[in-house]
C-alpha cells in the first residue's frame, strides 16, 4: 500500500520571498505617498494665496475709487469673504485669535509683530510670506505706495 503525503501551506523559501517583494514595493511606494501629500498641501496653499492676492487687488481697487488712493488692509486676511480652514477667529468679534505664527498642523495666522502670513503643514513644517500693507501717505500722493506679498519661504526647524 503506498502512502500519500499531501503538502498544504507554502515554505518558509516562498514566504521570505513575498515579503521582501512587499517590502520593495512599500519602499517604491511611500516616497511617492508622501511627495503627494506635499504637492497637495503647496496647492492649498497657492489657492489661498491667489484668493489674498485677488482679494488685494479688490481692495486696492475699491480704496482708489472711495477715497482716491489704492490702499491694502494691515491684514491680508480682512480681504477674504471667507477665510481659510485653520485660521482662527473670535466667534463674537470675528478677531484673529493666534496673531502670532502657526503653531498646529493646517494652521494659517498673521503674524502682527513680523507682519508674515505663516501657515504650518501636517508634516509639522512652517512656511511664511512677507506682507506690506504699503504706505499711505495723506499730504503727498507721490509717496504713497500699494504693498507686497513676498514668495514662500521654509522656517527652519529650530524655530
Amino acid at each position: 500500500m503506498k502512502k500519500t503525503t499531501s503538502q498544504k501551506g507554502f515554505t518558509l523559501i516562498e514566504l521570505i520571498i513575498v515579503m521582501v517583494i512587499l517590502g520593495i514595493m512599500a519602499a517604491v511606494a511611500v516616497p511617492r505617498y508622501l511627495d503627494s501629500i506635499a504637492n497637495a498641501e503647496e496647492s492649498a496653499e497657492n489657492a489661498v494665496l491667489s484668493a489674498i492676492q485677488a482679494g488685494l487687488k479688490q481692495a486696492a481697487n475699491d480704496s482708489l475709487y472711495t477715497h482716491g488712493r489704492s490702499s491694502w488692509p494691515t491684514n491680508p486676511f480682512d480681504v477674504l469673504s471667507e477665510r481659510p480652514v485653520g485660521y482662527k477667529t473670535d466667534a463674537v468679534t470675528g478677531d484673529p485669535v493666534n496673531v502670532g505664527n502657526a503653531n498646529e498642523d493646517g494652521e494659517w495666522t498673521f503674524n502682527t509683530t513680523t507682519s508674515q502670513l505663516t501657515h504650518q503643514r501636517a508634516d509639522n513644517s512652517r512656511y511664511t510670506w512677507t506682507y506690506n500693507k504699503g504706505t499711505q501717505n495723506q499730504t503727498d500722493d507721490d509717496a504713497s505706495g500699494i504693498g507686497t506679498l513676498g514668495n514662500r519661504v521654509k522656517v527652519p526647524a529650530t524655530q
